[in-house]
């Protein structure tokens, strides 16, 4: 029967018996309330009755539990005694079936007594709140009740006022529009649930008439949010305007994805095959045939299945570490799946049936895969391969063995599947492998953004036809052209033969003189350093030929995390990065988040447009205990003969020169006293403009395209809509980018370009000829762009430069650009 208001049930006994509480339940994963609150009753009489009125979830086939959802969408589970699911429903007769509505005190399940209570661990009832978000007050235990009487009330979180209970907590809602490219998908729902983790309140996302726990990534995928959509941040508890603050935030600064990480997801038509990677590539076909290992339905008990699936989430979680780049961000994803508490609890739900822990794990995975192929979103469904991967890797562990492993692969394998997972992909001998063709997927899965950074020609979404090519068969892989040539003539292998061998030729060449300054072919010396975002990347780069470090991007470790790194964390890895640099410069760009880039444990006043608030150097200046550490732990950390700092998002000399005067103190304070360079990135049109009067105090200057171009063009970078329009080759910024390298040689400085313009080597002549004379670039572009370099003149760069500014759009620069390289 309804209770005193809608938040609030009242509950009573579904049987005759003994009201005890959850504790003297002789079963760990009761006792200790792993599967949520309650409390227990030991039965005199062999009906369970419904405690409320509610619906049905589900009824085993062994009919020795129940769940309901309850009108105030509280979820119960009621299990008749302990381990009755070896009874396999012996004694057990289900009254009602999932979907069927129930009334307080309609029959649910009749049961032998006395047959359940010989066979039985015990016959004491556990009855469980299973899912979050509510509050169980519990009468007085410890004595006889009789069915239908009054034994507890459930109560929605927030609601506890009502009854008695201080109110001391808040409810708070907030609307906003979802700004990141791609709505929310799986990275950005584990972003969201990272940025809950200081807050108490229960925090869920509102889109139309569906509702999901904002702590959940399965949760949130299930909702298919997508860019633009406006969702509503509902919270309640004690720090719900916080929490409701810290979720609207982030997802008005773009839920921290950048508009060029990934293209947007088309819509893919099956045997239509999209290019994931680009490339050409000859082999013969392979054929993965995806395997399942075989689980056992039933466990060996609650406490002992549920133990095993918690080892096994944390033995699969530890071999996430220690990635990065790209698998760093996919290993992100990956542990917020690993810990979603809507998936462990719909698992343990299943383990609380009796069902074995592998049983479970992959039931709830395929359940919120299924969930998530309903949104219809393409992006979205794309992530249901990570919950695959991630079902198969914690099975492996479950059943003491690795996972179902990748097949050696010739020489020459051109590697086709239904679909391919993250993990199989790493598992796989780069070295054999030519190329990949997938019946399914699409073009943003992480598998494709593995095979991209890898330079692994991919073909997605190519339909089921191409699991019939045979084994063996030879075929032509282009992934420009989207095209797979099946068992093709000579004059087609040798034609494409020749373009791979020119190709790999051209690239031994740049890799041979890799390590060779770059200087132009009228002797003019061109610095090519790399960006760089963690050690593994320092050591790519330093085997790729860069001739320095330009940009060293430290939010890496500041983000996903509770709170900020200390300084001797940041000390010991800027000086991890300097010693694998060796003696070569190392440019540290001060800590760049807000906006786009926010922390959990740094939270942000709500803001109209984060992109050009409190972000950057701005950030630094509002919190210069953050700032100070930071500059204590590079002085530290990296050899004065090889440190320059860099500040980002600075419009003029009011940003700069508090921090020079922070580090003359600092130095001075760690005893310092060798020069240390200290210059500025040009991000805004601002500093662009002035940057001749910057460049008379600073060090050096250092262009950011992404954010100049979206400032300059006003075109949102994470904004699908106008990100068409974002082009660093533009007339507007190549005038800008004039000015800068105008502004430095007047002032005796060196200007650089540590922007994603700067890997381009298309771009290379344009930037050289209005004065660059350093580009930052990709480890993995420092080869190409050290031989394009060495075959310009700077007459004709200058010539071109001027060409270009004078040009009425980018494609027209483009052109301009490819006519100069011929």
């Amino acid at each position: 029967m309804s209770g005193m208001q809608a938040d609030s049930v009242t509950l009573v006994a579904p049987f005759a018996g003994w009201l005890a509480p959850l504790e003297e339940v002789p079963d760990a994963v009761f006792a200790e309330r792993m599967m949520g609150d309650g409390f227990a009753i030991d039965p005199i009489e062999g009906v369970l009755r419904a405690p409320a009125a509610g619906e049905v979830l589900s009824v085993p086939a062994s009919a020795h539990a129940v769940t309901l959802r309850l009108d105030n969408g509280a979820e119960l589970l009621l299990h008749i005694g302990l381990e009755t699911v070896a009874l396999g429903g012996r004694g057990f007769v289900a009254k009602v079936k999932a979907g069927d509505r129930v009334a307080a005190g309609d029959p649910l399940i009749a049961f032998d007594l006395d047959r359940v209570g010989e066979a039985a661990k015990a016959l004491i009832t556990p009855v469980v709140v299973a899912n979050d978000g509510f509050t169980l007050k519990l009468d007085r235990v410890g004595r006889l009740v009789g069915a239908g009487d009054p034994v507890a009330s459930i109560l929605r979180s927030g609601a506890r006022a009502a009854v008695g209970v201080a109110a001391q907590d808040e409810k708070h809602e907030r609307e906003v529009r979802v700004a990141a490219a791609h709505g929310i998908h799986a990275r950005p729902a584990a972003r969201i649930a990272a940025a809950l983790r200081p807050f108490l309140s229960e925090v869920e996302l509102v889109r139309g008439d569906r509702t999901a726990n904002a702590r959940s990534t399965v949760g949130l995928l299930g909702l298919g949010v997508a860019n633009g959509e406006t969702v509503v941040v509902r919270a309640s508890g004690p720090d719900a305007c916080a929490a409701v603050d810290a979720v609207a935030e982030l997802i008005l600064a773009g839920l921290g994805e950048e508009a060029h990480a990934a293209p947007a997801a088309a819509r893919v038509e099956p045997g239509r095959p999209v290019c994931a990677s680009p490339g050409l590539a000859i082999g013969r076909v392979l054929q993965l045939r995806a395997v399942d290992q075989d689980v056992p339905e039933n466990g060996g008990g609650a406490a002992q299945e549920r133990a095993a699936l918690d080892k096994a989430l944390a033995e699969v979680a530890s071999t996430l570490e220690g990635s990065s780049g790209s698998a760093a961000e996919i290993a992100e994803a990956h542990r917020a799946l690993l810990s979603d508490p809507e998936l462990i609890r719909a698992a343990g739900r299943r383990i609380i049936e009796g069902r074995g822990a592998g049983y479970a794990w992959r039931a709830a995975s395929r359940e919120a895969a299924d969930a998530i192929r309903a949104t219809g979103d393409a992006l979205l469904m794309e992530r249901v391969a990570d919950l695959t991967d991630l079902e198969r890797q914690v099975i492996a562990a479950l059943l003491g063995g690795d996972a179902p492993g990748v097949p050696v692969l010739p020489n020459g394998t051109i590697l086709i599947a239904e679909d391919l997972l993250p993990s199989q992909f790493l598992a796989l001998d780069k070295g054999n492998l030519a190329g990949i063709v997938t019946a399914a997927g699409g073009p943003t899965s992480h598998v494709a953004i593995l095979a991209s950074s890898a330079g692994i020609p991919m073909l997605v979404a190519a339909g089921e036809d191409v699991l019939a090519i045979a084994d063996g068969l030879p075929v032509i892989l282009d992934a420009d052209t989207a095209t797979i040539a099946t068992d093709p003539g000579e004059t087609a292998l040798a034609a494409a033969g020749e373009r791979l061998a020119h190709a790999r030729e051209r690239r031994a060449q740049d890799l041979a003189a890799a390590h060779e300054p770059a200087r132009m072919a009228d002797g003019t010396r061109i610095e090519i350093f790399a960006n760089l975002g963690s050690v593994a990347d320092a050591a790519a780069a330093v085997n790729a030929g860069a001739e320095g470090c330009g940009l060293l991007r430290t939010e890496f470790l500041f983000l996903d995390r509770d709170t900020a790194p200390s300084e001797d964390e940041q000390r010991e890895t800027y000086s991890r990065i300097a010693a694998t640099l060796g003696d070569l410069p190392l440019i540290v760009r001060t800590l760049d988040i807000g906006g786009d880039k926010p922390v959990p444990y740094l939270p942000l006043p709500a803001e109209e447009n984060p992109a050009l608030g409190l972000r950057g150097i701005r950030l630094g200046l509002a919190r210069p205990d953050l700032l100070r550490l930071q500059l204590r732990a590079i002085l530290r950390g990296v050899p004065a003969s090889q440190c320059r700092i860099m500040l980002p998002m600075v419009a003029d000399l009011g940003d700069y020169r508090p921090v020079r005067a922070m580090l003359d103190e600092v130095k001075a304070e760690l005893g310092v006293t060798d020069a240390i360079q200290l210059g500025v990135m040009i991000e805004t049109p601002a500093a662009a403009m002035l940057a001749g009067q910057i460049a008379r105090e600073a060090d050096f200057l250092s262009i950011g395209t992404n954010d100049l171009t979206q400032y300059t063009l006003a075109a949102d970078r994470g904004n699908a809509g106008v990100s068409q329009r974002i082009d660093a080759l533009h007339p507007a910024v190549l005038r800008l980018i004039r000015e800068v390298g105008r502004g430095a040689a007047e002032a005796g400085r060196w200007a650089g370009v540590c922007g994603g313009l700067a890997s381009d080597p298309l771009a290379a002549p344009i930037l050289i000829g209005l004065g660059i004379t350093e580009l930052s670039a990709t480890p993995a572009a420092v080869p190409g762009l050290k031989a394009v370099v060495r075959t310009l003149d700077i007459a004709a760069c200058k010539a071109l430069a001027e060409r270009a500014c004078d040009a009425v759009s980018a494609s027209e620069v483009r052109e301009l650009a490819r006519e100069a390289i011929r």
